[in-house]
């Protein structure tokens, strides 16, 4: 005779009531909190240096401050591209430098028009990534490696490139105009509203389309919450901005890249392959996906970044020299990525960060140098910000893999 033998009844756990955090999250619209909290950071860094100098929150300064962000902040665009796949380039610094002395040489010393130049520039940056991309993929060398070799080598060929003049100022109205034109305040304003109408569109088609696909989107209180957000932050920006020398090309240029690789990401396959690459190598190949040639396509996108960037930089210095790309150019680029919210693990974070991460990054560093603070303690404060930042990123990533279990 056989004993039937009743299983425990597991009593179920209460569900747990909503907090305030869980209403934020969902009038954000996302699972965590994500840039929310770089921004209040961002307010505290601003209103401790307007405490300490009252000009540091002038129009003048902070047009200066945004210019300052836009070269290195279109740098950090292609390195968001390529922590999101989990490597690194430690190269991009001597590339930015190297193709704005291309530029230069050409233009100045050979006589190219500034066109003609910039673009030869912009090509060598792809270049440059394409063949270091290969080579990690080629020969399985860590992408660290490769780079660190970059790093030296197109710091080299800058000098040999640069010769015995060591510095070059730039005269050509098209190349000095990159970052140093200024729309009338009716541009600007139109720029702003293009730009505000752009993101909503946006959004409201991703609603769309995770809503036919049965996936988990943003409520009608989120979309007019952010919507609200980005239409008081574009205003005030704009009417900073007009307060000064009006809108500069080089936001323009910068915050355009930033639409459009947030776009890229997010909206074609491309993207998508990208965080697959980034989340999991071996399960995008099972799914066909040609990791290899994401990654060359990536790392060539994030060299053409970083010459566009060190053209930026020229542009707004009217010179190049020996020195372009070096310095802490790579340390901000990269910890501009990182503190804006970027997984240094790969495969999770958003383009965006460039631009949250640029303006902390530049906040604090324009604030040292109206205190006239020693290049030192700049030095140690930047990285102790890089430090808590990667922690951060580190703690996030363990907190989403118990979520996930």
């Amino acid at each position: 005779m056989s004993t039937i033998v009743e299983k425990p009844h597991l009593k179920e756990e209460p569900e747990r009531p909503p907090t305030r955090l869980d209403a934020l999250r969902s009038l954000l619209g996302q699972s965590d909190l994500g840039v929310l909290p770089i921004l209040l950071g961002l307010v505290v860094i601003w209103g401790i240096f307007q405490l300490a100098n009252p000009h540091f929150l002038s129009a003048r300064n902070l047009t200066n401050l945004l210019l300052q962000a836009a070269s290195t902040g279109t740098i950090s665009i292609g390195l968001v591209l390529i922590l999101l796949l989990g490597e690194i380039d430690l190269s991009v610094g001597a590339v930015s430098g190297l193709c704005g002395s291309i530029v230069a040489v050409l233009n100045v010393n050979n006589g190219v028009s500034g066109p003609i130049a910039v673009l030869a520039g912009l090509l060598a940056g792809l270049a440059i990534g394409l063949f270091q991309g290969m080579w990690i993929t080629r020969f399985r060398i860590p992408s660290f490696i490769v780079t660190l070799a970059g790093l030296l080598g197109w710091q080299g060929t800058q000098l040999l490139v640069l010769g015995e003049t060591g510095t070059i100022n730039l005269r050509d109205p098209f190349v000095v105009g990159i970052a140093n034109t200024f729309f009338p305040q009716l541009i600007g304003w139109l720029v702003g509203i293009i730009f505000v109408v752009i993101v909503i569109v946006s959004m409201l088609l991703e609603r769309r389309q995770r809503m036919a696909a049965e996936l988990p989107y943003r409520s009608r209180q989120a979309i007019i919450f952010r919507s609200a957000l980005i239409a008081a932050a574009m205003i005030g920006s704009i009417a900073v901005l007009n307060a000064d020398r009006g809108l500069p090309l080089a936001v323009i240029i910068f915050v355009g890249l930033i639409v459009l690789f947030d776009l890229i990401t997010r909206r074609t396959i491309f993207g998508r392959h990208i965080y697959a690459v980034g989340g999991d190598p071996e399960a995008a190949r099972r799914a066909s996906i040609n990791v290899n040639g994401i990654r060359v396509a990536v790392f060539g996108l994030g060299s053409m970044l970083a010459a566009l960037g060190g053209i930026l930089g020229e542009s707004r210095l009217f010179a190049v020299n020996q020195s372009s790309g070096g310095s802490d150019t790579l340390l901000n680029a990269i910890a501009a990525a990182v503190i804006g919210g970027t997984s240094l693990f790969g495969g999770f974070g958003s383009v965006w960060s460039a631009l949250v991460g640029a303006l902390v990054i530049f906040s604090i560093s324009n604030g040292m140098d109206l205190l006239a603070l020693p290049s030192d303690i700049k030095f140690i404060i930047t990285g102790g910000v890089l430090l808590v930042a990667v922690t951060i990123d580190a703690i996030s990533r363990r907190m989403r893999e118990v979520r996930g279990r």
